[in-house]
């Protein structure tokens, strides 16, 4: 996993009061847990870009007055009204101790059953797993090209040494389904074979009248 730093500010004091004025004043109130103590810090909400505000998912070097923190996002929470980041957990991690984080998917390759019409779904952009910091890919890196119409990738079909899915195996990931255009091609021939016969029949019926 690719790792991103995070500068932050000790925490003069803990509680509404503070949290309030560091958002006033456009930092976001943090803590880091998972090690024994907890350290409250806060950061410039600018600064969250490449942790929250991306479709990857990295680790985070927390520096709080010149102490580094190895972590992972673990719950940011937002605004009810305006969406705006309030609070950030972070959890520090260590080489030896597995941590659960959620891996972005990418599709690899075209699908044999978008070439034949059908439309591709990513059902879950984000698969959660667990494992090793060591063994955690920047991504889930899935090969679709052997994928047809109506088939799908599940959390079952989904093996990487080290990782452990956090998911029933029967949840799809990635799909192909059929389009209408494709349903279209199929019923054509049907109602054309189906007219013939009809058609040959109002032919015959004044030769029957004589």
């Amino acid at each position: 996993m690719k790792t991103v730093t995070l500068s932050g500010s000790p925490r003069a004091s803990v509680g509404k009061t503070d949290a309030t004025m560091l958002r006033n004043s456009g930092r976001v109130p943090c803590v880091i847990y998972g090690a024994g103590e907890q350290i409250h810090f806060s950061a410039d909400e600018r600064h969250f870009k490449n942790i929250i505000f991306t479709p990857e998912t990295n680790l985070v070097e927390v520096d709080v007055n010149g102490k580094k923190y190895k972590t992972v996002l673990q719950e940011a929470q937002y605004h009810k009204i305006n969406d705006k980041l309030i609070h950030a957990d972070f959890l520090q991690v260590s080489e030896d101790k597995p941590i659960t984080v959620q891996l972005p998917v990418k599709a690899i390759g075209q699908a044999q059953g978008v070439k034949d019409g059908g439309k591709m779904t990513i059902k879950l952009r984000k698969v959660k797993v667990k494992g090793l910091v060591s063994k955690l890919p920047d991504s889930l890196d899935l090969n679709v090209e052997k994928l047809t119409i109506g088939k799908s990738i599940s959390a079952g079909d989904i093996h990487v040494d080290g990782i452990t899915i956090l998911h029933p195996k029967n949840i799809a990931i990635i799909s192909v389904q059929t389009t209408r255009a494709v349903v279209a091609e199929e019923v054509a021939p049907k109602a054309t074979t189906a007219a013939a016969p009809a058609k040959a029949a109002a032919t015959a019926a004044p030769a029957a009248k004589k």
